[in-house]
């Protein structure tokens, strides 16, 4: 398979870009600030996937992973927290940035026959998961599995599933030193239920583990 990975310089995405390649995978990795060899890829920059998208042009991509994303608002106030270029930012990445890679990828991804887009949310897009704080995140995150949800929808014509998963609570520059799981762990769990992935689950939102996750 060809599979692509956005944010794939560290964290999560290091470790799924480490996993495919070890099982002999043709992985193309992109990083905003690329450190060990991934391709330059800012997905907030509509001319940065486009040039992307030409580099590629004639490579069907089987699997899309969209894991870039960015968690700026921990601790913040609500009184005096959550400025307004920090909104800007968090949606910029973790939702336009989702929908740019997308849209720019569609040629390689319609050439797949079938191909995949797996989304990375988070248990903080639920409406179920609300005690309140992290504003940005959470709303970013809902939107990301909502923009899921309908991409889902559309690409169905084209034979093209769409997943939206939560990671886990994994010990990474965001996930912090007391998280539950390790890079590792989370990606073998997330490469197990991208392989589940078919139409007949298109729009589903999954925990890394593979439970269904309430919306």
């Amino acid at each position: 398979m060809h599979i692509l990975i956005t944010g794939a310089n560290r964290g999560i995405g290091r470790a799924l870009a480490d996993h495919y390649r070890s099982q002999g995978h043709t992985v193309t990795a992109t990083a905003r600030s690329p450190s060990a060899g991934e391709l330059a890829l800012d997905v907030t920059d509509p001319g940065s996937c486009a040039a992307l998208g030409a580099h590629l042009e004639g490579r069907p991509i089987d699997l899309l992973i969209c894991n870039a994303g960015l968690y700026l608002d921990k601790g913040q106030s609500l009184e005096s927290g959550y400025p307004a270029h920090m909104w800007a930012e968090t949606f910029a990445t973790n939702v336009t940035g989702v929908f740019l890679t997308v849209q720019a990828l569609l040629p390689q991804l319609r050439a797949a026959k079938p191909a995949k887009i797996a989304i990375i949310s988070s248990q903080m897009a639920s409406h179920t998961n609300a005690p309140g704080g992290s504003y940005i995140y959470r709303a970013s995150k809902a939107a990301a599995l909502n923009l899921g949800r309908n991409l889902a929808a559309d690409l169905a014509p084209d034979g093209i599933a769409v997943g939206i998963y939560h990671p886990g609570w994994v010990r990474t520059d965001m996930g912090g030193d007391g998280a539950t799981l390790s890079v590792d762990e989370a990606a073998a769990g997330l490469s197990d239920r991208f392989a589940a992935l078919d139409m007949a689950m298109t729009g589903c939102f999954q925990t890394w583990d593979g439970r269904d996750h309430p919306y």
